[in-house]
């Protein structure tokens, strides 16, 4: 028996940029359960950061 894995769901256009609030493209599932939402300018910036640091860095449709 596999155990099952939660999906989180598709990004919208009401899901913002924790950072600057435009259009979230990108979303960093943190270690923790918790999730960062970041539009493509932001998701780029701090891509390496956050795989470093252990993040899931899933990038939403265009």
């Amino acid at each position: 028996m596999q155990p099952e894995t939660l999906t989180r769901p598709e990004l919208t256009l009401a899901d913002r940029c924790d950072r600057c609030g435009a259009a979230a493209k990108v979303r960093a599932i943190l270690p923790s359960g918790g999730e960062l939402l970041f539009c493509n300018h932001h998701g780029r910036a701090h891509a390496e950061k956050l795989r470093e640091s252990g993040v899931e860095v899933q990038q939403g449709e265009e």
